[in-house]
Order: structure tokens, then sequence, then C-alpha cells
């Protein structure tokens, strides 16, 4: 009994090979986007914002402290 010669392999076996090779490789898992929270109450964050002139000057004319009055009545304007 001899060995029967083997089917040459047709450039549709080897892509579609090549193809499931590539997909295993590359696939990737979604992973669930992390929940931000502050874990540390009174901890700040540094954002930018856009506020009309005449409201920046109102809270910069008193004086030194004035994002912390900004941020005393964004808290007040959010029920906080």
């Amino acid at each position: 009994m001899a060995d029967q010669p083997r089917r040459p392999r047709t450039l549709n076996d080897a892509r579609t090979e090549a193809e499931a090779a590539f997909k295993k490789v590359t696939a990737k898992v979604a992973e669930a986007p992390v929940a931000r929270t502050n874990s540390v109450p009174g901890v700040k964050e540094q954002v930018t914002l856009r506020i009309d002139q005449d409201v920046l000057e109102y809270f910069q004319g008193g004086g030194p402290g004035w994002q912390d009055r900004i941020n005393e009545a964004l808290r007040k304007a959010a029920g906080k």
C-alpha cells in the first residue's frame, strides 16, 4: 500500500485558513467602560469651562478664591 499523493492546496483553502488564523489572533473582546467615581471626597478635577466675560469678572472682582466661589454657585445650582 503506497501512500497516495496529497491533494494540492488551492488558493481558496490557503486564504480561508489565513483569514481564520488572522481573526483568531486579532479578535478583541470589548471591555465594559470603567465607571468614573470619586473615591476620595473633596478631590477636585481640572476642567476647561467657557463662561461669559461679565460672569467671570463678577466672581474675579471678589479677589482671590473666585474659583471656589464659582464652584459653590454651581453646587447650589445643582442642588447639592
